[in-house]
Protein backbone atom coordinates (compact mmCIF):
# COMPACT_ATOMS: atom_id res chain seq x y z
CA UNK A 1 0.00 0.00 0.00
CA UNK A 2 1.72 3.27 -1.06
CA UNK A 3 2.11 5.98 1.56
CA UNK A 4 0.58 9.40 0.90
CA UNK A 5 1.34 12.57 2.78
CA UNK A 6 -1.29 15.35 2.91
CA UNK A 7 0.77 18.53 3.27
CA UNK A 8 -0.17 21.66 5.17
CA UNK A 9 -2.03 24.10 2.96
CA UNK A 10 -3.54 27.60 2.82
CA UNK A 11 -7.06 27.23 1.56
CA UNK A 12 -9.41 29.95 0.36
CA UNK A 13 -12.57 27.96 -0.18
CA UNK A 14 -16.10 29.34 0.24
CA UNK A 15 -18.83 28.47 2.72
CA UNK A 16 -22.32 29.37 1.58
CA UNK A 17 -24.86 31.24 3.71
CA UNK A 18 -28.48 32.15 3.08
CA UNK A 19 -27.60 35.57 1.71
CA UNK A 20 -24.49 34.66 -0.24
CA UNK A 21 -20.98 33.27 0.09
CA UNK A 22 -18.96 33.74 3.23
CA UNK A 23 -15.34 32.82 2.65
CA UNK A 24 -13.59 30.49 5.04
CA UNK A 25 -9.80 30.40 5.11
CA UNK A 26 -7.99 27.46 6.61
CA UNK A 27 -4.38 27.04 7.64
CA UNK A 28 -3.78 23.35 8.07
CA UNK A 29 -0.61 21.63 9.20
CA UNK A 30 -1.92 18.08 8.89
CA UNK A 31 -0.06 14.98 7.75
CA UNK A 32 -2.16 11.95 6.77
CA UNK A 33 -0.97 8.56 5.65
CA UNK A 34 -3.35 7.34 2.98
CA UNK A 35 -3.96 4.40 0.71
CA UNK A 36 -6.52 3.70 -1.98
CA UNK A 37 -9.41 1.48 -0.96
CA UNK A 38 -11.10 -1.18 -2.90
CA UNK A 39 -13.64 1.14 -4.53
CA UNK A 40 -12.63 3.50 -7.31
CA UNK A 41 -12.21 7.10 -6.17
CA UNK A 42 -12.22 6.22 -2.45
CA UNK A 43 -9.19 7.26 -0.41
CA UNK A 44 -8.44 6.54 3.25
CA UNK A 45 -6.12 8.50 5.54
CA UNK A 46 -5.06 8.60 9.17
CA UNK A 47 -6.48 11.36 11.37
CA UNK A 48 -3.95 13.91 12.59
CA UNK A 49 -3.84 17.37 14.13
CA UNK A 50 -3.90 20.81 12.55
CA UNK A 51 -4.59 24.49 13.14
CA UNK A 52 -7.94 25.50 11.63
CA UNK A 53 -8.85 29.15 11.13
CA UNK A 54 -12.44 29.97 10.20
CA UNK A 55 -12.90 33.27 8.43
CA UNK A 56 -16.13 35.01 7.50
CA UNK A 57 -15.93 37.10 4.37
CA UNK A 58 -18.09 40.23 4.15
CA UNK A 59 -18.39 43.12 1.69
CA UNK A 60 -17.21 46.41 3.17
CA UNK A 61 -16.56 50.08 2.48
CA UNK A 62 -13.89 52.45 3.72
CA UNK A 63 -15.23 55.37 5.76
CA UNK A 64 -13.65 58.53 7.10
CA UNK A 65 -13.76 59.24 10.82
CA UNK A 66 -16.01 62.24 10.16
CA UNK A 67 -17.38 64.26 7.26
CA UNK A 68 -19.33 67.51 7.23
CA UNK A 69 -20.88 69.36 4.28
CA UNK A 70 -20.99 73.14 4.73
CA UNK A 71 -23.84 74.98 3.00
CA UNK A 72 -24.83 78.59 2.46
CA UNK A 73 -26.98 79.87 5.31
CA UNK A 74 -28.65 82.65 3.33
CA UNK A 75 -29.39 83.92 -0.16
CA UNK A 76 -26.68 86.14 -1.62
CA UNK A 77 -23.20 85.79 -3.02
CA UNK A 78 -19.89 84.32 -1.89
CA UNK A 79 -17.99 87.32 -0.56
CA UNK A 80 -14.72 85.46 0.03
CA UNK A 81 -13.21 81.98 0.17
CA UNK A 82 -10.41 81.71 2.70
CA UNK A 83 -9.12 78.18 2.04
CA UNK A 84 -7.76 76.28 -0.93
CA UNK A 85 -9.22 73.12 -2.36
CA UNK A 86 -7.50 70.17 -0.61
CA UNK A 87 -6.20 72.30 2.28
CA UNK A 88 -6.02 70.83 5.77
CA UNK A 89 -7.95 72.95 8.32
CA UNK A 90 -8.63 72.87 12.05
CA UNK A 91 -12.06 72.92 13.64
CA UNK A 92 -13.33 76.52 13.73
CA UNK A 93 -11.35 77.68 10.69
CA UNK A 94 -13.27 80.23 8.58
CA UNK A 95 -13.86 78.60 5.21
CA UNK A 96 -15.96 81.22 3.42
CA UNK A 97 -18.00 84.38 3.93
CA UNK A 98 -21.48 84.85 2.46
CA UNK A 99 -22.83 88.30 1.63
CA UNK A 100 -26.61 88.31 2.17
CA UNK A 101 -28.38 91.69 1.80
CA UNK A 102 -31.62 90.16 3.10
CA UNK A 103 -30.02 89.01 6.34
CA UNK A 104 -28.27 92.33 6.81
CA UNK A 105 -31.53 94.21 6.20
CA UNK A 106 -33.28 92.13 8.86
CA UNK A 107 -30.46 92.88 11.27
CA UNK A 108 -30.70 96.64 10.62
CA UNK A 109 -34.45 96.52 11.11
CA UNK A 110 -34.07 94.69 14.41
CA UNK A 111 -31.41 97.19 15.55
CA UNK A 112 -33.73 100.07 14.69
CA UNK A 113 -36.59 98.47 16.61
CA UNK A 114 -34.38 98.06 19.66
CA UNK A 115 -33.15 101.68 19.43
CA UNK A 116 -36.71 102.98 19.34
CA UNK A 117 -37.75 100.76 22.22
CA UNK A 118 -34.77 101.90 24.28
CA UNK A 119 -35.41 105.60 23.59
CA UNK A 120 -39.12 105.40 24.37
CA UNK A 121 -40.27 107.53 27.37
CA UNK A 122 -43.29 106.29 29.33
CA UNK A 123 -46.30 108.66 29.25
CA UNK A 124 -49.79 108.40 30.64
CA UNK A 125 -52.32 109.13 27.90
CA UNK A 126 -55.97 108.23 28.37
CA UNK A 127 -55.51 105.18 26.22
CA UNK A 128 -52.59 103.55 24.51
CA UNK A 129 -52.44 101.92 21.08
CA UNK A 130 -49.30 99.86 20.54
CA UNK A 131 -50.52 97.99 17.50
CA UNK A 132 -48.04 99.79 15.23
CA UNK A 133 -44.86 99.10 17.19
CA UNK A 134 -46.15 95.63 18.03
CA UNK A 135 -46.75 94.84 14.38
CA UNK A 136 -43.28 96.12 13.49
CA UNK A 137 -41.67 94.08 16.21
CA UNK A 138 -43.68 91.00 15.19
CA UNK A 139 -42.64 91.43 11.56
CA UNK A 140 -38.98 91.80 12.43
CA UNK A 141 -39.10 88.91 14.88
CA UNK A 142 -40.95 86.65 12.44
CA UNK A 143 -38.43 87.31 9.71
CA UNK A 144 -35.48 86.83 12.01
CA UNK A 145 -36.79 83.61 13.54
CA UNK A 146 -37.68 82.23 10.09
CA UNK A 147 -34.23 83.01 8.74
CA UNK A 148 -32.61 81.47 11.79
CA UNK A 149 -34.62 78.26 11.37
CA UNK A 150 -33.77 77.98 7.69
CA UNK A 151 -30.12 78.48 8.46
CA UNK A 152 -30.18 75.94 11.29
CA UNK A 153 -31.95 73.39 9.10
CA UNK A 154 -28.94 73.36 6.80
CA UNK A 155 -26.49 72.34 9.51
CA UNK A 156 -25.53 68.72 8.59
CA UNK A 157 -24.35 67.66 12.05
CA UNK A 158 -27.44 66.43 13.99
CA UNK A 159 -26.09 67.58 17.36
CA UNK A 160 -25.17 71.07 16.16
CA UNK A 161 -28.49 71.34 14.32
CA UNK A 162 -30.43 70.33 17.45
CA UNK A 163 -28.47 72.83 19.57
CA UNK A 164 -29.20 75.63 17.09
CA UNK A 165 -32.94 74.85 17.08
CA UNK A 166 -32.92 74.78 20.89
CA UNK A 167 -31.40 78.27 21.01
CA UNK A 168 -33.86 79.60 18.43
CA UNK A 169 -36.77 78.04 20.30
CA UNK A 170 -35.61 79.63 23.54
CA UNK A 171 -35.35 83.05 21.89
CA UNK A 172 -38.81 82.66 20.35
CA UNK A 173 -40.33 81.63 23.66
CA UNK A 174 -38.70 84.63 25.26
CA UNK A 175 -40.17 86.80 22.54
CA UNK A 176 -43.62 85.28 23.00
CA UNK A 177 -43.43 85.76 26.75
CA UNK A 178 -42.39 89.37 26.33
CA UNK A 179 -45.21 89.95 23.83
CA UNK A 180 -47.72 88.46 26.21
CA UNK A 181 -46.39 90.66 28.97
CA UNK A 182 -46.77 93.70 26.71
CA UNK A 183 -50.34 92.80 25.86
CA UNK A 184 -51.13 92.29 29.53
CA UNK A 185 -49.59 95.64 30.32
CA UNK A 186 -51.70 97.40 27.68
CA UNK A 187 -54.83 95.76 29.03
CA UNK A 188 -53.96 96.87 32.55
CA UNK A 189 -53.41 100.46 31.40
CA UNK A 190 -56.61 100.71 29.36
CA UNK A 191 -58.81 99.19 32.05
CA UNK A 192 -57.22 101.10 34.88
CA UNK A 193 -56.60 97.89 36.89
CA UNK A 194 -52.98 98.55 37.55
CA UNK A 195 -51.06 101.62 38.38
CA UNK A 196 -50.61 103.51 35.14
CA UNK A 197 -47.01 104.53 35.62
CA UNK A 198 -45.93 101.01 36.67
CA UNK A 199 -47.81 99.48 33.74
CA UNK A 200 -46.15 101.87 31.29
CA UNK A 201 -42.77 100.95 32.68
CA UNK A 202 -43.54 97.25 32.29
CA UNK A 203 -44.73 97.85 28.73
CA UNK A 204 -41.55 99.65 27.79
CA UNK A 205 -39.40 96.91 29.32
CA UNK A 206 -41.39 94.25 27.52
CA UNK A 207 -41.00 96.01 24.18
CA UNK A 208 -37.30 96.33 24.77
CA UNK A 209 -37.16 92.62 25.57
CA UNK A 210 -39.05 91.82 22.36
CA UNK A 211 -36.74 93.98 20.30
CA UNK A 212 -33.68 92.45 21.95
CA UNK A 213 -34.91 88.91 21.21
CA UNK A 214 -35.53 89.85 17.55
CA UNK A 215 -32.09 91.44 17.36
CA UNK A 216 -30.45 88.34 18.84
CA UNK A 217 -32.08 86.11 16.24
CA UNK A 218 -31.15 88.45 13.39
CA UNK A 219 -27.56 88.69 14.63
CA UNK A 220 -27.27 84.90 14.76
CA UNK A 221 -28.47 84.69 11.16
CA UNK A 222 -25.79 87.19 10.11
CA UNK A 223 -23.11 85.44 12.17
CA UNK A 224 -24.00 82.18 10.41
CA UNK A 225 -22.96 83.80 7.11
CA UNK A 226 -19.38 83.26 8.27
CA UNK A 227 -18.95 79.58 7.45
CA UNK A 228 -16.57 77.72 9.73
CA UNK A 229 -15.28 74.16 9.65
CA UNK A 230 -17.00 72.19 12.45
CA UNK A 231 -14.29 69.52 12.42
CA UNK A 232 -10.63 69.25 11.51
CA UNK A 233 -9.98 67.73 8.13
CA UNK A 234 -9.30 68.28 4.45
CA UNK A 235 -11.44 70.78 2.55
CA UNK A 236 -13.12 69.90 -0.70
CA UNK A 237 -14.64 73.08 -2.15
CA UNK A 238 -18.06 72.76 -3.73
CA UNK A 239 -20.60 70.00 -3.22
CA UNK A 240 -20.98 66.42 -4.33
CA UNK A 241 -23.35 65.51 -7.14
CA UNK A 242 -25.79 64.17 -4.58
CA UNK A 243 -25.88 67.35 -2.50
CA UNK A 244 -26.07 69.50 -5.58
CA UNK A 245 -29.03 67.56 -6.84
CA UNK A 246 -31.05 68.16 -3.73
CA UNK A 247 -30.51 71.89 -3.75
CA UNK A 248 -31.27 71.98 -0.05
CA UNK A 249 -33.32 74.47 1.90
CA UNK A 250 -35.52 76.80 -0.11
CA UNK A 251 -34.11 75.41 -3.32
CA UNK A 252 -36.26 72.30 -3.07
CA UNK A 253 -39.33 74.45 -2.28
CA UNK A 254 -38.78 76.69 -5.30
CA UNK A 255 -38.25 73.61 -7.47
CA UNK A 256 -41.60 72.28 -6.29
CA UNK A 257 -43.31 75.62 -7.07
CA UNK A 258 -41.82 75.56 -10.56
CA UNK A 259 -43.76 72.36 -11.21
CA UNK A 260 -47.13 74.08 -10.61
CA UNK A 261 -49.30 75.61 -13.36
CA UNK A 262 -48.60 79.31 -13.89
CA UNK A 263 -52.09 80.38 -12.78
CA UNK A 264 -51.63 78.95 -9.28
CA UNK A 265 -47.88 79.31 -8.84
CA UNK A 266 -48.01 82.89 -7.55
CA UNK A 267 -50.83 82.09 -5.12
CA UNK A 268 -48.92 79.13 -3.71
CA UNK A 269 -45.72 81.18 -3.44
CA UNK A 270 -47.57 83.95 -1.59
CA UNK A 271 -49.11 81.47 0.83
CA UNK A 272 -45.70 79.92 1.53
CA UNK A 273 -43.86 83.24 1.68
CA UNK A 274 -41.61 82.25 -1.24
CA UNK A 275 -40.58 84.28 -4.25
CA UNK A 276 -41.43 82.19 -7.36
CA UNK A 277 -38.80 84.09 -9.29
CA UNK A 278 -36.27 82.84 -6.77
CA UNK A 279 -35.67 79.77 -8.91
CA UNK A 280 -33.35 81.92 -10.97
CA UNK A 281 -31.23 82.44 -7.87
CA UNK A 282 -30.91 78.75 -7.01
CA UNK A 283 -27.32 77.68 -7.58
CA UNK A 284 -26.20 74.05 -7.40
CA UNK A 285 -22.45 73.54 -7.41
CA UNK A 286 -20.32 70.48 -7.96
CA UNK A 287 -17.07 72.30 -8.68
CA UNK A 288 -14.94 74.68 -6.59
CA UNK A 289 -16.71 77.68 -5.09
CA UNK A 290 -15.25 81.11 -5.91
CA UNK A 291 -15.81 84.65 -4.66
CA UNK A 292 -18.68 86.43 -6.39
CA UNK A 293 -20.64 83.26 -7.04
CA UNK A 294 -24.38 83.63 -6.32
CA UNK A 295 -25.72 81.18 -3.75
CA UNK A 296 -29.03 80.30 -2.16
CA UNK A 297 -29.76 78.88 1.25
CA UNK A 298 -28.55 75.28 1.15
CA UNK A 299 -26.06 75.67 -1.68
CA UNK A 300 -23.05 73.41 -0.94
CA UNK A 301 -19.97 75.50 -0.21
CA UNK A 302 -17.46 72.88 0.91
CA UNK A 303 -17.08 69.46 2.47
CA UNK A 304 -14.61 68.84 5.28
CA UNK A 305 -13.43 65.23 5.54
CA UNK A 306 -11.38 63.91 8.43
CA UNK A 307 -9.20 61.12 7.02
CA UNK A 308 -6.79 61.06 9.96
CA UNK A 309 -8.29 57.72 10.97
CA UNK A 310 -10.08 55.52 8.47
CA UNK A 311 -12.45 52.74 9.40
CA UNK A 312 -14.01 49.83 7.58
CA UNK A 313 -17.74 49.10 7.71
CA UNK A 314 -18.60 45.52 6.76
CA UNK A 315 -22.03 44.01 6.13
CA UNK A 316 -22.07 40.64 7.92
CA UNK A 317 -24.90 38.22 7.15
CA UNK A 318 -27.23 37.31 10.00
CA UNK A 319 -26.13 33.67 9.75
CA UNK A 320 -22.58 34.68 10.71
CA UNK A 321 -23.04 37.70 12.99
CA UNK A 322 -23.07 35.65 16.23
CA UNK A 323 -19.48 34.63 15.44
CA UNK A 324 -18.32 38.25 15.25
CA UNK A 325 -17.38 40.23 18.36
CA UNK A 326 -15.15 43.20 19.21
CA UNK A 327 -11.47 42.42 19.18
CA UNK A 328 -11.60 39.86 16.37
CA UNK A 329 -8.78 40.42 13.91
CA UNK A 330 -9.29 40.61 10.19
CA UNK A 331 -7.64 41.65 6.99
CA UNK A 332 -9.16 43.73 4.23
CA UNK A 333 -8.64 43.58 0.48
CA UNK A 334 -9.48 46.71 -1.51
CA UNK A 335 -10.82 46.55 -5.05
CA UNK A 336 -8.65 49.57 -5.85
CA UNK A 337 -5.43 47.96 -4.57
CA UNK A 338 -5.11 44.40 -5.95
CA UNK A 339 -2.64 42.27 -4.04
CA UNK A 340 -2.60 44.56 -1.00
CA UNK A 341 -3.71 43.45 2.46
CA UNK A 342 -4.78 45.84 5.23
CA UNK A 343 -4.94 44.68 8.87
CA UNK A 344 -8.18 45.44 10.70
CA UNK A 345 -9.79 44.82 14.08
CA UNK A 346 -13.48 44.64 14.92
CA UNK A 347 -14.42 47.67 17.03
CA UNK A 348 -18.20 47.29 17.26
CA UNK A 349 -21.13 45.26 15.97
CA UNK A 350 -24.30 47.27 15.46
CA UNK A 351 -27.58 45.96 16.84
CA UNK A 352 -29.81 47.48 14.17
CA UNK A 353 -30.22 45.28 11.08
CA UNK A 354 -29.95 46.37 7.47
CA UNK A 355 -31.22 44.82 4.25
CA UNK A 356 -28.66 43.41 1.87
CA UNK A 357 -28.82 43.79 -1.89
CA UNK A 358 -30.25 40.27 -2.12
CA UNK A 359 -32.98 41.07 0.37
CA UNK A 360 -31.43 39.22 3.32
CA UNK A 361 -30.71 40.63 6.76
CA UNK A 362 -27.21 41.78 7.63
CA UNK A 363 -25.54 43.76 10.40
CA UNK A 364 -22.98 46.54 10.13
CA UNK A 365 -19.64 45.72 11.70
CA UNK A 366 -17.19 48.58 12.20
CA UNK A 367 -13.46 47.82 12.10
CA UNK A 368 -10.38 49.92 12.68
CA UNK A 369 -8.12 49.90 9.63
CA UNK A 370 -4.35 49.70 9.74
CA UNK A 371 -1.58 50.40 7.25
CA UNK A 372 -1.61 47.98 4.35
CA UNK A 373 1.21 46.07 2.69
CA UNK A 374 1.68 44.75 -0.82
CA UNK A 375 2.68 41.17 -1.53
CA UNK A 376 6.36 42.18 -1.70
CA UNK A 377 6.17 43.80 1.73
CA UNK A 378 6.19 47.38 0.50
CA UNK A 379 3.67 49.90 1.76
CA UNK A 380 0.25 49.74 0.10
CA UNK A 381 -1.58 52.88 -1.11
CA UNK A 382 -3.58 54.74 1.52
CA UNK A 383 -7.31 53.96 1.15
CA UNK A 384 -9.81 56.69 0.37
CA UNK A 385 -13.29 57.07 1.87
CA UNK A 386 -15.94 55.22 -0.11
CA UNK A 387 -13.64 52.55 -1.57
CA UNK A 388 -15.06 49.03 -1.82
CA UNK A 389 -13.38 46.21 0.05
CA UNK A 390 -13.76 42.67 1.29
CA UNK A 391 -13.23 42.05 5.01
CA UNK A 392 -11.97 38.63 6.04
CA UNK A 393 -12.85 38.22 9.72
CA UNK A 394 -11.01 35.46 11.57
CA UNK A 395 -13.91 34.44 13.79
CA UNK A 396 -12.48 31.19 15.17
CA UNK A 397 -8.96 29.75 15.47
CA UNK A 398 -8.50 26.17 16.70
CA UNK A 399 -4.83 25.30 17.23
CA UNK A 400 -3.38 21.78 17.30
CA UNK A 401 -6.77 20.09 17.20
CA UNK A 402 -8.07 16.86 15.72
CA UNK A 403 -8.99 17.72 12.15
CA UNK A 404 -10.06 16.03 8.93
CA UNK A 405 -10.54 17.20 5.37
CA UNK A 406 -13.95 18.74 4.77
CA UNK A 407 -14.46 16.10 2.08
CA UNK A 408 -14.52 13.48 4.85
CA UNK A 409 -17.71 14.82 6.38
CA UNK A 410 -21.12 13.65 5.19
CA UNK A 411 -24.49 14.96 6.33
CA UNK A 412 -26.91 12.51 7.94
CA UNK A 413 -30.21 14.35 8.39
CA UNK A 414 -29.26 17.03 10.94
CA UNK A 415 -25.96 15.47 12.02
CA UNK A 416 -22.42 15.31 10.70
CA UNK A 417 -20.66 11.98 10.21
CA UNK A 418 -17.46 10.44 8.84
CA UNK A 419 -16.61 6.95 7.56
CA UNK A 420 -14.19 5.33 10.01
CA UNK A 421 -12.19 2.46 8.54
CA UNK A 422 -11.13 -0.44 10.79
CA UNK A 423 -9.90 -3.77 9.42
CA UNK A 424 -10.62 -2.57 5.92
CA UNK A 425 -14.35 -2.02 6.65
CA UNK A 426 -16.02 1.40 6.62
CA UNK A 427 -18.42 2.28 9.44
CA UNK A 428 -20.33 5.54 9.71
CA UNK A 429 -19.75 7.53 12.90
CA UNK A 430 -21.52 10.70 14.09
CA UNK A 431 -19.09 13.51 14.97
CA UNK A 432 -19.30 17.04 16.39
CA UNK A 433 -17.54 19.76 14.43
CA UNK A 434 -15.87 22.91 15.73
CA UNK A 435 -14.11 25.46 13.55
CA UNK A 436 -15.09 24.79 9.96
CA UNK A 437 -12.97 25.54 6.97
CA UNK A 438 -13.61 24.88 3.34
CA UNK A 439 -10.88 22.20 3.09
CA UNK A 440 -10.35 21.29 6.75
CA UNK A 441 -12.68 21.07 9.74
CA UNK A 442 -12.09 20.57 13.45
CA UNK A 443 -13.64 17.48 15.08
CA UNK A 444 -14.35 18.15 18.76
CA UNK A 445 -16.07 14.83 19.54
CA UNK A 446 -16.52 11.39 17.97
CA UNK A 447 -13.06 10.86 16.50
CA UNK A 448 -9.56 10.24 17.84
CA UNK A 449 -6.16 11.07 16.48
CA UNK A 450 -4.66 8.08 14.66
CA UNK A 451 -7.96 6.60 13.49
CA UNK A 452 -8.42 6.11 9.76
CA UNK A 453 -11.22 7.78 7.81
CA UNK A 454 -12.38 8.06 4.22
CA UNK A 455 -11.04 11.39 2.96
CA UNK A 456 -12.13 11.15 -0.67
CA UNK A 457 -15.21 9.62 -2.20
CA UNK A 458 -17.11 9.62 1.10
CA UNK A 459 -20.37 10.08 -0.79
CA UNK A 460 -19.77 6.75 -2.59
CA UNK A 461 -19.25 4.65 0.56
CA UNK A 462 -21.92 2.48 2.20
CA UNK A 463 -21.96 1.10 5.73
CA UNK A 464 -19.85 -2.07 6.00
CA UNK A 465 -18.16 -1.58 2.65
CA UNK A 466 -14.71 -3.12 2.16
CA UNK A 467 -12.34 -0.29 1.29
CA UNK A 468 -9.04 -2.20 1.45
Amino acid sequence: MPAHVWPGSYDDGVRRGRSGPAAVLVVAGLALSACRGGADGVEVAQVGRATVTEVVEAPANVEARASSTLTATGDGTVAAVYVRDGERVDAGTVVAQISSPDAQARLRSAQSQLARATAATPTAPPSIDVSGPQAGADTAASGAFGAARRAADQIPDPRLRAAAFTQIGAAERQYGLARAQAQAAVAAINTGIANLSVALGALTAAQRSQAQAALTAAQRAVDALTIRAPIAGTVQLGGTAASAGTGGGTGSLVSALDQLPAEVRDQAAAALGTDPAGSARQVRTTGPVTAGMPVATGTPIATVIDVAALSLVAEVDETDVFLVRPGIRANAELDAAPGASYPATVAAVELSPTRSARGGVSYRVRLTLGRGRLADGSRAPSPRPGMSAVANLRVRVARNVVAVPASSVVRVETQDAVWVVAGGTARRRIVTLGAQGADTVQVVAGLREGERVVVRGADKVTDGQDVR
